[in-house]
């Protein structure tokens, strides 16, 4: 549940961050009359991203088994893949956003109200559609049958459009920066454990081997359906007996990842600023011509 409370939280509090900068750059160039298309757009993309998890949903149970789990696999390393891109792209335009959003707006504006619609409709429909992959990933590789999952999302959103409507108030100011790397890195965690139910999924459908070669089996030391097991499920997808595929794929992602993550964003280019300088400083300095 926790897992899925973070997922609707981090994605949640996007998209409110993104309707938050373009209302209230809108109320304050005194362009209310460009709310009516922008609330459309918004609406047009939720729409969307909710009938796109019905049919990832309801869609799939009308497979056969090694179909569902060929389909669920693909999905949930397609969703590992647009979930890492998200999260190192917020990193890196976490301080720009705002300044990015307005020059979109204004060349809108411009164009007129189709134009408003789309804007407000590429903004948010990509945090839907995101989520709504990511979230169905996540739900099926917890597995429980339970409604947990589910509420986890929606607590996420609520909570996120709560923090969004308080942003755009100005009774709240956090450093988003900070916010989105410790929660980025989580979601990391997180889609390390997708990923690795993700392979199993190929591997049941056949697409990979190794389904019988175990890494380890700890089943007896760690009880799947104890409060811990639950809870190690439910946070980072933890299978007691998983395949040695499983976590070589799990480590191959999760510390490269994590660690770029975790470095400073300008750590590759001061690095090159630095080289660059270093050989600039070495290179014999040209007398001056007479």
């Amino acid at each position: 549940m926790f897992s899925n409370y973070l997922i609707g939280l981090r994605e949640g509090l996007e998209a409110s961050l993104v309707v938050c900068i373009l209302i209230a750059y809108l109320v304050k160039t005194g362009r209310r009359d460009a709310l009516k298309p922008i609330w459309t757009g918004i609406g047009v993309a939720l729409a969307l991203a909710l009938g796109f998890g019905c049919a990832l949903e309801f869609g799939s149970q009308e497979l056969t088994f090694e179909a569902q789990e060929a389909l669920g696999g693909s999905l949930s390393i397609l969703a590992v893949g647009l979930v890492t891109w998200m999260v190192f792209w917020m990193r890196r335009t976490a301080r720009h956003l705002k300044s990015e959003l307005h020059g979109k707006l204004d060349a809108a504006l411009q164009m007129g109200t189709g134009a408003l619609v789309a804007t407000a409709f590429l903004a948010v429909g990509r945090e839907g559609l995101e989520t709504a992959l990511f979230v169905w990933a996540s739900v099926r590789a917890a597995g429980d049958g339970s409604p947990r999952p589910l509420v986890g999302v929606a607590l996420g959103i609520v909570t996120a459009i709560v923090l969004g409507w308080l942003f755009y108030r100005g009774a709240l100011r956090i450093n988003l920066s900070r916010f989105f790397t410790w929660t980025g890195g989580m979601l990391v965690v997180v889609a390390a454990g997708v990923l690795a139910y993700g392979v199993h999924d190929l591997q049941e459908a056949r697409w990979l081997p190794g389904l019988s070669d175990r890494a380890f089996d700890i089943s007896d030391t760690v009880d799947p359906s104890s409060w811990y097991g639950t809870l190690l499920k439910g946070v980072f997808n933890f299978q007691p007996d998983p395949t040695l595929v499983q976590v070589t794929v799990w480590l191959l992602y999760l510390i490269p990842t994590l660690a770029l993550f975790l470095a400073p964003v300008g750590f590759a280019s001061g690095k090159g600023k630095v080289k660059a300088a270093d050989e600039q400083g070495s290179r014999p300095s040209k007398a001056p011509q007479a």
